[in-house]
């Protein structure tokens, strides 16, 4: 059971954790709907157009990566649809950690499993019909 001072240190975290996000997400509604202002609703890598219906998967993308680089004129910003700003951010981080894994460690093991290892052995050594 929990101690008095672990739950009273547990429930300061969470309202930390909470009012940081709401300031996250006032800041990021700002330069959204800014954005969605000043640029058509077109993903700006594969052309994808947006409407109302299915607005929620454009997203604003900083291109310099800072997003508390938040311009007027929207000079930073572009409109990626989520799978298009995924592949932006995950290209980003290959770049700064030398293609060297997620971690950035420098320690990326290479996969040792073989998957068709016992391919024949499982298919118990049979034959397709047309070879």
């Amino acid at each position: 059971m929990p101690d008095r001072k672990t739950q009273k240190d547990s429930a300061r975290l969470d309202r930390i954790v909470a009012e940081a996000r709401r300031n996250r997400e006032q800041r990021e509604q700002g330069y959204r709907e800014q954005a969605l202002k000043l640029y058509p609703w077109i993903c700006g890598r594969c052309s994808r157009e947006f409407t109302r219906a299915n607005l929620h998967e454009l997203t604003v993308h900083h291109r310099d990566h800072n997003h508390d680089n938040n311009p007027a004129d929207g000079s930073n910003w572009e409109l990626l649809c989520l799978y298009c700003h995924d592949n932006e951010h995950a290209r980003y981080l290959d770049k700064v950690t030398g293609g060297e894994g997620r971690a950035g460690d420098g320690n990326a093991e290479q996969a040792t499993h073989s998957p068709f290892a016992d391919l024949k052995g499982l298919l118990g050594g049979k034959r397709r019909p047309d070879d």
